[in-house]
């Protein structure tokens, strides 16, 4: 057993919220594994950060209008938030935007450059006439050349898994306009990662203990054959290439995005007063890094990642990779752009974390995918973690309160049946130890349940509120018995549900321990407890039914109103225009023919604007029009254009620039 774990989590983009899918895949069996592993006694850390770089997050900036900064500043507060809702223990949560990774992952460019392992060429690339730029591959959607999913990515395919290249789809859009792009030359850097292959194929192949998704992936790739990979794009935000002949060209976030977790590492380090500590993990052999991802990340921590640390020599490698697969909802796949998702920080305003630990870790997606349902949410959180688990806990100290003086008893003969008890909790503390170790967390929560099960199948048969008179003696007993469990379940429970374990070590006023020291009872008999209060509510149907309403609906419609493109505005052609003649409509009561100079055109528009404006009032004034209209024919008129008004009831306001400026101006 090797004596230092770095733990670390896929870094989210920052260019959107969290949901339930990422705390499922990367997050949560993360942070059950970590605090299993600080309860060991071992040192054990948990580094993430979020992904600031590369094209998600300038999309998401040019769909919003705003720049790639605004854009992570406001998710990195918005995900690390989340993430601290949910008690996901990070020892440090950083960003690949800071100054410290930008010089690092320069380091480890230049240093495998110098080594010979990336090479430059010239090629075709996507350049789209439309917003006159290169095309990074994320820009670029169409049709997979392997399942004919027609919405693949540029850089890989989200149904099938498959690895792309832009020029490989058919069809392909810009993402940013919808136009058809064309093939134009430039230069890019490529790692040469079928240098690597041996290498790679060798050490994988002594991974006996890792999960068969992730060899059988890996296979796939070795089987093809592995090509060198373009690690720079074109782009103006991201990781500055540190070649001067490389201007205007960064580095492609999946090959600065890992370095991530180191330059985290060292923020750590500089954190604690210990600059130097970082490199007793990162170099050291006898440091077990783990890593934990999605399925959909296979490809780059169990390939080009050990790629490049191989290729760097200094730096350990992974000695596991727990790839998770995908969580679905609702029988449908999780879809961010549909809203059909369940955002953490809006799960949180309506239900504790620990509903939502519980349930995920119950189904989680290990071996395959596994389906969210709101309903069967309620009914395993209801069913299992309150009239199981709860319902013990609430019961027995509630007992000690009103029967026993506030004071768990002396333990005066204990019966085989306890004994029974004390023997389980041995058991599956080492039951679950070895689970936890093989992260397998399914497993491990039902073994969990299974003992809190026995608790209240123990309280029932026992019926220590009838042997209150009988036998007092037999009934302290049971409740001594019942009370050194509900205090080793707590402790077991810390690492799947550490709020609900919490609440109950303050009521029995007792200490965590660490994972060996379960098996021995602290309590000893005569301890007092503090206020008892009700570990959990139960859901109600009205609840669960109002979260279903949600999905895609109002939420969807905010995200759509977020998410209008810069290009989409701009083909509005929203231009200002002199009102140079005016008259009444025939016959309408509430139209006016309009004859407006766009300064190099002149046109018609017609407007229902006589209730609240005189033919005075608007001759000659500067309005604003969109131009780019299709023509409609009104009351027989010709209308080449509409005139942008605000309106709150009776209340109609045309809008108007507040200078003078040239008729046709562009408004933007």
């Amino acid at each position: 057993m090797k004596n230092k774990i770095l733990i670390t989590s896929a870094l989210p983009y920052a260019n959107g919220k969290v949901h339930i899918g990422h705390l499922a895949g990367a997050y949560l069996p993360a942070d059950i594994y970590t605090r299993f592993q600080r309860r060991k006694g071992r040192d054990a850390i948990h580094i993430c950060g979020t992904d600031e770089n590369g094209v998600p997050i300038t999309i998401s900036a040019e769909k919003q209008g705003v720049s790639p900064k605004e854009i992570v500043d406001r998710y990195y507060k918005i995900i690390k938030e989340s993430f601290e809702g949910f008690g996901i223990s990070f020892d440090n949560f950083s960003r690949t935007s800071l100054p410290a990774h930008y010089k690092l992952a320069q380091e480890f460019f230049l240093k495998l450059h110098k080594k010979g392992y990336i090479s430059s060429k010239t090629e075709e690339q996507f350049y789209c006439p439309n917003c006159k730029r290169f095309l990074p591959d994320r820009y670029v959607e169409g049709t997979c050349p392997y399942c004919g999913y027609t919405s693949a990515r540029g850089d890989q395919c989200e149904k099938c898994g498959r690895w792309l290249e832009p020029t490989m789809l058919i069809n392909p859009k810009c993402k940013i306009c919808g136009s058809t792009p064309i093939l134009r030359e430039t230069k890019h850097w490529y790692f040469n990662l079928d240098v690597f292959q041996k290498r790679l194929q060798e050490w994988i192949s002594e991974k006996e203990h890792w999960r068969d998704n992730v060899k059988q992936f890996v296979q796939g790739w070795f089987q093809e054959g592995l090509r060198p990979r373009a690690i720079t794009r074109d782009l103006s935000w991201g990781v500055p290439v540190p070649l001067k002949e490389a201007r205007n060209k960064v580095l492609y976030v999946w090959f600065d995005a890992p370095i991530g977790y180191i330059s985290s590492t060292i923020e750590w380090a500089k954190n604690k007063g210990e600059p130097e500590k970082w490199k007793d993990y990162w170099y050291s052999k006898d440091t077990k890094l783990v890593h934990f991802i999605g399925k959909d990340n296979i490809i780059f921590h169990a390939v080009v990642w050990p790629a490049i640390l191989m290729g760097m020599e200094d730096y350990i490698l992974p000695d596991d990779i727990p790839a998770n697969e995908f969580l679905n909802m609702e029988g449908g796949k999780i879809s961010t752009s549909r809203n059909w998702a369940v955002w953490l920080d809006e799960y949180l305003r309506d239900f504790p974390p620990d509903y939502m630990r519980y349930y995920l870790t119950i189904i989680a997606p290990e071996t395959k995918d596994s389906d969210f349902k709101w309903k069967e949410f309620q009914e395993r959180v209801n069913t299992e973690l309150i009239n199981a688990f709860g319902n013990f806990v609430n019961r027995v100290l509630t007992f000690v309160k009103n029967y026993m003086g506030n004071k768990i008893p002396y333990p005066e003969s204990l019966t085989e049946n306890s004994q029974q008890i004390f023997m389980q909790i041995e058991e599956t503390v080492d039951k679950i130890d070895k689970l936890i170790e093989s992260f397998q967390m399914r497993k491990a929560i039902k073994s969990f349940m299974d003992l809190a099960d026995m608790g209240n199948r123990y309280y029932d048969i026992s019926a220590p509120w009838k042997m209150l008179k009988e036998n007092p003696e037999n009934a302290g007993n049971t409740i001594y018995t019942c009370c050194v469990l509900i205090d080793a379940l707590a402790d077991i429970a810390e690492p799947f549900i550490p709020f609900s374990a919490k609440r109950i070590k303050k009521m029995l006023g007792l200490p965590f321990r660490k994972w060996d020291e379960i098996k021995i009872p602290q309590i000893k008999g005569g301890e007092e407890l503090n206020r008892i209060e009700i570990l959990y509510k139960k859901i109600e149907d009205g609840e669960i039914e109002t979260q279903i309403k949600k999905l895609g609906k109002e939420e969807e419609m905010e995200q759509k109103k977020e998410y209008v493109s810069i290009q989409d505005f701009k083909k509005m052609g929203l231009r200002t225009a002199k009102i140079i003649g005016i008259e009444r409509v025939e016959n309408a009561d509430k139209l006016y023919k309009l004859q407006i100079d766009l300064g190099d055109e002149k046109r018609t528009l017609v407007a229902g604007l006589v209730k609240h404006y005189t033919e005075d009032e608007l001759l000659g004034k500067t309005i604003v029009v969109i131009t780019n209209l299709e023509p409609a024919i009104i009351r027989g008129i010709k209308s080449e254009g509409m005139l942008l008004a605000a309106s709150s009831g009776e209340i109609v306001s045309i809008l108007q620039p507040d200078k003078d400026v040239p008729s046709g101006s562009e408004v933007s």
